[in-house]
């Protein structure tokens, strides 16, 4: 694929496999077949679990299995840290990502700890991604995008489902929505208020397509989009 306008030498698509739970195979299933998959300490025996192979490891790698680390050992990069840092594994996975310059950057994980789901979605809004394109993920069987200001997004989604916007990160201004039940036009999202939450994708897609385009956009802020992503385009265009 050509290089994008204000990209050079570009890694078109970067999945990272976090957190403490198996990989759900609807998800995996989404996973293009050229994409680089780095994995985040124990993050990769649930990626070898799941049949993937990453490239890299990151972490300081307290909660890898031994076979993991010797399967690393002899088929990944490893970016090993300190314990002791102030930095998740994850945000330095993220780092280590948003060096190559991709294109589209997904996050896979889960887990039962609040705290450290909070924490590796919240990563997601680091001004460090901010020249990547495309930023969206899945914790658990939940799709996200996160969408940094000023920017805009189409996103192809099931029709009838649920659409909700959060302001993780701080106040989000002038945020705009086309294209479901119920729009909005230039509004002020407060941080973690429910105006933007449970919206609705219209049923009934138009020439009989599997998906409906919703449009999504900001002018200052970072956006966490919630959403039911068409199965023939994992993320938006």
């Amino acid at each position: 694929m050509p290089a994008e306008e204000g990209h050079g030498d570009v890694n078109e698509r970067i999945v990272i496999i976090t957190g403490a739970a198996p990989l759900l195979p609807e998800v995996v299933e989404r996973i293009p077949g050229d994409a680089i998959v780095l994995a985040v300490d124990g993050g990769l025996d649930h990626a070898l679990a799941a049949g993937l192979e990453p490239s890299g490891l990151i972490g300081d790698l307290d909660s890898i299995t031994e076979n993991g680390l010797a399967w690393a050992a002899r088929h990944a990069t490893i970016d090993r840290h300190p314990a002791d840092k102030e930095q998740t594994d994850t945000e330095l996975a993220l780092a280590f990502a948003a060096a190559m310059d991709p294109l589209h950057l997904t996050m896979i994980g889960g887990g039962d700890r609040l705290d450290h789901s909070l924490a590796a979605i919240g990563a997601l809004g680091a001004p460090g991604l901010t020249s990547i394109p495309t930023i969206d993920g899945w914790w658990a069987d939940q799709h996200l995008e996160v969408l940094h200001g000023p920017g805009k997004t189409t996103l192809r989604l099931v029709p009838g489902s649920t659409l909700s916007l959060l302001a993780l990160h701080g106040r989000c201004q002038k945020v705009s929505i086309r294209g479901a039940k119920w729009d909005l036009e230039r509004v002020t999202l407060e941080p973690m208020i429910g105006r933007g939450i449970s919206n609705e994708v219209p049923d009934g897609a138009p020439d009989g397509a599997s998906f409906i385009d919703v449009e999504v956009s900001l002018s200052s802020g970072v956006l966490t989009i919630f959403d039911v992503p068409a199965l023939d385009d994992g993320a938006s265009s």
